[in-house]
């Protein structure tokens, strides 16, 4: 695992689109059918990270409190299945299915979506507003495996209660951390570059 932090995509970028496959409903859906009415939570995670484990409970929680508030989640893995299997399809619909998800929980098998979003880990978090324009994007909260920090999601929760009163947080957005998204051969960021 290499600890990585999120690049931090520029605020107001409009969510770019995309059609996959939703390992639960085993449909390749877009994301205008998940889309919120007020907002909606787009989330890179994958079954293994140790820093998505932390917290996923939490996440499950929150996408419930989001919806309430007609913000929908959406979480997309796009780790190298080759390199770690234990994020495959068949893993993804078992973790949806048990931890019951209340939101769709994507492939993204050419990483192309990770690449339009410039997802570097997981978890990455991203806020978008009614019209898909970026509100917020870093982490959920302080909380990391081992720094006895309780998980809040505050970050989260103070971004999602200013966008919803239409204000632009003037607080500094911390980077999101956690493992480093396996890249396909040839394919990460520094490669392609």
């Amino acid at each position: 695992m290499a600890l990585t932090e999120s690049y931090m995509l520029p605020l107001r970028t409009n969510a770019p689109r995309f059609s996959l496959l939703n390992v639960v409903s085993g449909k390749v859906e877009k994301l205008e059918a998940h889309k919120g009415k007020k907002g909606t939570l787009i989330v890179f995670i994958c079954n293994h990270c140790p820093f998505v484990v932390h917290l996923l409970d939490s996440l499950v929680e929150i996408s419930k409190t989001f919806s309430k508030k007609e913000i929908n989640t959406i979480t997309i893995s796009s780790n190298n299945i080759l390199t770690h299997p234990q994020d495959g399809i068949e893993e993804m619909k078992k973790l949806a299915l048990n931890k019951k998800f209340i939101f769709p929980y994507f492939f993204d098998e050419t990483q192309e979506v990770a690449h339009n979003y410039q997802a570097a880990c997981t978890p990455d978090f991203y806020l978008f507003d009614s019209k898909l324009n970026l509100s917020y994007r870093g982490r959920y909260d302080a909380s990391r495996p081992g720094n006895e920090i309780p998980i809040t999601g505050d970050d989260l929760h103070t971004a999602c209660d200013l966008m919803l009163k239409n204000k632009v947080t003037k607080a500094t957005q911390y980077p999101s951390m956690g493992c480093n998204i396996k890249w396909l051969e040839g394919n990460s960021p520094e490669e392609l570059s």
